[in-house]
């Protein structure tokens, strides 16, 4: 082959680091990739920590209204929450429930319990040792202000 046709081939062909586009995307792609897929990963995990102490407040309360004696109320509200928890993939140790009545007794017409619902949130992937070192986890609180039935004693 000679001289001339080398050149006329090669400026046809394009210069020889022509392949390097396909290194330089799946390069690009996977160091953008990466962080995206976490920053979903823990919006997902945070998203679902609100939902449950939303919801955990929220049947709680219902629960406990609705309990037809005094003594009852609590366990019921305790274990609405616990399946709103586990429902998102919470355990207990995550998890606090807090209720506060207006007035003695609580299940009295027209009486009102708050119940508040916090949980931890941690980060998803980050090593122990390292939540040691720095907090990494995210507090969640939700409120819900349940009524008592206007009419629960004439039943």
């Amino acid at each position: 082959m000679s001289t001339a046709m080398r050149r006329r081939l090669a400026a046809r062909c394009g210069p020889p680091d022509s392949g390097s586009a396909v290194v330089e995307f799946v390069f690009l792609t996977v160091l953008l990739m990466v962080p995206l897929f976490y920053l979903v990963m823990t919006v997902s995990r945070v998203q679902a920590g609100s939902y449950a102490a939303s919801t955990a407040a929220r049947e709680a309360g219902r629960a406990y209204v609705t309990a037809r004696a005094q003594d009852s109320a609590e366990e019921r509200a305790h274990a609405a929450a616990r399946v709103a928890f586990e429902d998102q993939g919470f355990g207990p140790a995550d998890a606090q429930l807090a209720m506060v009545c207006d007035g003695d007794p609580c299940l009295r017409p027209e009486g009102r319990v708050e119940v508040t619902t916090t949980i931890v949130v941690p980060l998803p992937l980050v090593p122990s040792f390292a939540r040691r070192v720095v907090p990494l986890d995210v507090p969640i609180t939700a409120s819900h202000l349940a009524v008592v039935d206007r009419f629960r004693g004439e039943r």
